[in-house]
């Protein structure tokens, strides 16, 4: 059974996956540089690496001293607006980190390696659920850097065909362990969920609802929540999917169903049991009004069933970790 390297284990999802393989009885190793992770985040009991993914010599020592025989890579820079105003830092951070790390891999005889990806690869897409094949259109330079790592990836397995990898694009990530061992750390994190969970909990006066008048149900934008947990557990099954000799893909990880900005608000208030102070405000460029998954491929190819998609448990298990955690 693989020793799992998980770089960016001390970030919020690359917790959740260190919970998930260590549940499913895995060996793992965290390595993280914590320069938005947090050491907390990781348990005591799993052995720990700070430093860069892209320092050659550090990670290739990690990877013979541990006997690593798989990755899962979810360090990186994953601010859009950031990256818009730096986009030198996302490109060396993220195409650049991750080809470092691969060709490491590569060079210490790994052969599974799963990359965290990300659904904005996909721009402002015209098809909407969006499908794997649907042409890669990236509007900021943190999407393109996701999208010319899955590019190198694809080129790196068909070079050296021992290496093989699963690529899982994102939709909207939310939630928390439904145990409370960990949750969203990052106070600069800027999901919905997060700042209407912030405004339940007064640490917002109001939450901002941009555009009402898009073409969907309510006027506002639709997008595929997806529990941490679920994203969490597909991870590991990505990695018995490679285990098992399966050949290198490319999967969207969502629900396949989509929720308006609205329908979130009424959800949390449902929770709460109250209302939330909420103000209409102006579209935001670059905002597509639907914006959900194509899950048939990834029902078809994993062994992988969410069990925490309801809305309300994951605006819970939100709202439970950040009342525990200081204002």
């Amino acid at each position: 059974m693989s020793k799992v390297l998980v770089t960016g284990g001390a970030g919020y999802i690359g917790s959740h996956a260190v919970l998930a393989l260590r549940d499913a009885g895995r060996e793992v190793v965290v390595l993280d540089d914590l320069s938005t992770g947090f050491r907390e985040a990781v348990p005591a009991d799993i052995a720990f690496y700070q430093g860069d993914i892209a320092d050659r010599s550090f990670v290739h020592d990690v990877l013979t001293r541990e006997q690593i025989s798989a990755v899962m890579h979810f360090a990186g820079s994953m601010s859009v607006p950031e990256s818009v105003a730096q986009p030198g830092k996302y490109y060396l951070n993220n195409t650049c980190g991750t080809l470092s790390l691969a060709e490491t891999c590569i060079a210490a005889g790994i052969a599974h390696f799963i990359f965290s990806s990300s659904s904005s690869v996909y721009g402002e897409a015209k098809i909407c659920p969006c499908p794997e094949d649907l042409p890669p259109a990236p509007v900021s330079p943190y999407a393109a850097s996701k999208w010319m790592s899955e590019v190198m990836l694809q080129d790196l397995g068909v070079a050296h065909p021992s290496f093989r990898s699963v690529r899982l694009r994102y939709f909207n990530v939310a939630g928390a362990d439904p145990l409370g061992r960990a949750g969203q750390r990052n106070p600069e994190a800027a999901g919905l969920v997060k700042l209407a969970v912030e405004t339940a909990l007064g640490r917002r006066q109001v939450l901002e609802v941009f555009g009402d008048d898009y073409a969907t149900r309510d006027g506002t934008c639709e997008r595929d929540y997806i529990h941490i947990t679920d994203l969490a557990s597909a991870h590991l099954a990505a990695l018995n999917y490679l285990e098992a000799g399966s050949p290198s893909t490319t999967l969207n990880l969502g629900y396949g169903k989509g929720y308006t900005v609205l329908e979130v608000i009424a959800a949390l208030e449902t929770v709460l049991g109250r209302k939330l102070e909420t103000r209409r405000a102006a579209r935001r460029p670059g905002d597509p009004a639907r914006y959900f998954s194509d899950v048939t491929r990834l029902r078809a190819t994993l062994d992988w069933s969410p069990q925490h998609e309801d809305l309300h448990e994951i605006l819970r298990s939100a709202l439970s970790w950040a009342g525990a955690l200081p204002a």
